[in-house]
């Protein structure tokens, strides 16, 4: 049940879809603006953890005084998306399919891609298919510009919290359903960095990640952090460095979990052609924490 009015209208302009590559699932999507507009003028969003297409809710105006449409959905296992405890990996490949297969649904043949967190994850595996060449062929015009912010993009820097490493264990399952709000509070708090994030956006937060007794899963969706392990250095990273198409790295400097070396060593060592924008005070979760910083560091890209 959805207590906050804000998640409710959210709710009530989405739509759902069953994504055949997750195996029927119901994906809650939604489509901001001219469902006509040009790829140019068209913006692919994907989210973090433990969060959902809702972290844009607070700069989703500010982007349309930029771009004409705007697509955003929630991962499988997070926010109004189904969440099965069966049956569905929760991999980051997987996750990637059920982007492409969002993106079919609405008839985008390319775009701008914005992602934060996990989604840098899902990002860089579209960017590796990217370079390879095993996007789909209906997506013909493909992505005209990556943006990346604040995602553990290069593992070894990563400073994870104590429940996130606790939750990748044997006891992941038993501490995902024994976690409340107050511990939640905590993490959340503890990976921001600094105290720009309201009260009202944490319980949103929480709101958003106990629907479809998504609380008893994080053990599932928290296992994306293995595929980054797996992945990341022979596959992801070099797809960074060798694809054509123009990155953005924009990174909030106090993050305590995706730290801002991150962001130096992606532009020194990775992709040194990237934009790289720091964005001075902003914490983890910086598009709800502070949006205005946020919108003017992304839009300055653009420019």
């Amino acid at each position: 049940m959805i207590k906050d009015p804000a998640i409710k209208q959210w709710k009530t302009n989405g739509v759902y879809i069953n994504a055949t590559k997750a195996g029927g699932i119901k994906v809650f999507t939604q489509e901001i603006g001219n469902s006509s507009a040009l790829p140019h003028a068209t913006l692919l969003l994907l989210h973090g953890f433990p969060e959902s297409s809702f972290s844009y809710h607070l700069v989703a105006s500010g982007l349309l005084e930029r771009f004409e449409r705007i697509i955003l959905f929630d991962f499988p296992g997070y926010g109004l998306s189904d969440k099965p405890k069966t049956g569905y990996s929760y991999s980051l490949l997987k996750q990637a399919d059920v982007a492409l297969e969002v993106w079919k649904y609405f008839g985008i043949t390319g775009g701008h891609l914005l992602a934060h967190d996990m989604g840098d994850s899902v990002a860089t595996e579209l960017i590796a298919r990217e370079v390879e060449k095993s996007i789909p062929n209906w997506f013909t015009i493909g992505f005209k510009s990556y943006t990346l912010t604040n995602g553990s993009v290069i593992l070894e820097l990563a400073e994870l919290r104590i429940m996130q490493k606790l939750l990748l264990t044997s006891f992941g399952k038993f501490l995902s359903i024994l976690s409340n709000k107050w511990l939640f509070k905590h993490q959340i708090k503890s990976a921001h960095g600094n105290s720009t994030l309201s009260e009202m956006e944490i319980s949103r937060l929480w709101e958003m990640n106990i629907q479809n007794e998504g609380r008893a899963i994080t053990y599932l969706t928290i296992k994306y952090i293995l595929d980054r392990k797996k992945y990341e250095s022979e596959r992801w990273l070099p797809a960074l460095k060798n694809t054509k198409v123009p990155i953005h790295i924009c990174w909030g400097n106090k993050d305590k979990v995706a730290s801002v070396e991150m962001a130096y060593r992606l532009k020194k060592k990775i992709c040194p052609k990237a934009k790289l924008t720091i964005m001075e005070d902003v914490g983890h979760f910086c598009q709800i924490g502070s949006p205005e910083t946020w919108l003017t560091s992304i839009l300055s890209f653009f420019e």
